[in-house]
């Protein structure tokens, strides 16, 4: 046994309860996770009045928080629900459910309690919609993309739908409506997420082939769908990531970010549209990643 500390007090804790702790830690998806608490935090900063921006409250940390939990009850359920399929893939098969260190039975509880808690402390704030928009997140989730899943290619536009909605619902706890603002905000998480997707979907796409998933990479080997789709949504995203400067949520060095942003990430689209390499996708992928975290806090700078 390994000693840790709380406090003044040293408490032994078995290696195997470590262990635990952190497959079920794992199961809430932790850095997928942190982009929802970025997303919502962010959300709920650009939708509230000038005068309370600067100020980081218990309403603020309650919808953060509360949007979090929900999404990390969904992704539990979710693998609960696809650990079959989970099993089958390289990527996938060590995750603690398909590997056999937490039972599914224990894992649903788990996300049920999650899911649970975030609903109670985002349906505790005085705007009714935003707890509405939580339970949208793990309906169209859980109910709709989960299943479409093995069904369809269409799924990623389906799945791309609950992953928008953190900063929607941080708007919404903030601002107290669904305004242009807010939908600006759910529209960029939407489009950012296609080529984000793609360049996965690419990279993965033997696995997900394995998995029995109709990804469009697995459907068109090619890869040329998967290409044209990332070449149209980030054209897209360029466009629609100006409408925050253009109603006021933020001003002009964002704007000139966001263009210059959308652009690069739209030349690695259109690179990996035309060569369909593991090595473009994967910059296109890294790329994803790097555009969405620079874009918010050149939003929020913007704004102070």
């Amino acid at each position: 046994m390994k000693e840790i500390r709380a406090d003044a007090a040293a408490v032994p804790v078995p290696a195997a309860s470590r262990g635990a702790l952190g497959d079920y830690l794992s199961l809430t998806k932790p850095r997928l996770n942190l982009l929802v608490v970025i997303t919502s935090a962010a959300g709920y900063y650009l939708g509230a009045p000038p005068a309370a921006t600067g100020l980081v409250g218990v309403p603020m940390i309650q919808a953060v928080a509360g949007t979090a939990l929900v999404a990390a009850g969904a992704a539990v359920l979710n693998q609960v629900a696809e650990r079959d399929t989970d099993a089958l893939m390289r990527r996938t098969r060590g995750r603690a459910i398909p590997d056999g260190r937490v039972a599914p039975a224990e894992a649903r509880l788990f996300g049920i309690i999650l899911s649970a808690g975030g609903l109670t402390l985002l349906a505790a704030l005085p705007q009714l919609v935003t707890a509405g928009l939580a339970s949208l997140t793990l309906l169209l989730y859980l109910a709709v993309y989960t299943p479409l899943k093995r069904r369809t290619s269409l799924a990623t536009l389906v799945g791309a739908v609950p992953g928008a909605l953190p900063p929607l619902i941080g708007w919404t706890a903030s601002h107290g409506q669904i305004s242009i603002g807010g939908a600006a905000l759910f529209a960029i998480l939407f489009l950012w997420q296609i080529p984000h997707f793609m360049a996965i979907a690419w990279m993965y796409r033997d696995d997900y082939a394995k998995g029995g998933f109709p990804m469009l990479t697995v459907v068109d080997p090619s890869g040329r769908r998967a290409g044209r789709h990332a070449v149209i949504y980030t054209a897209a995203l360029i466009a629609t990531s100006a409408v925050p400067a253009v109603v006021g949520v933020s001003g002009d060095v964002y704007l000139v970010t966001a263009i210059g942003l959308g652009a690069g990430l739209l030349w690695l689209a259109i690179r990996f549209a035309a060569t369909r390499t593991d090595r473009s996708a994967r910059h296109l992928f890294y790329a994803s990643i790097s555009y969405l975290p620079v874009l918010l806090t050149t939003m929020i700078a913007d704004r102070l």
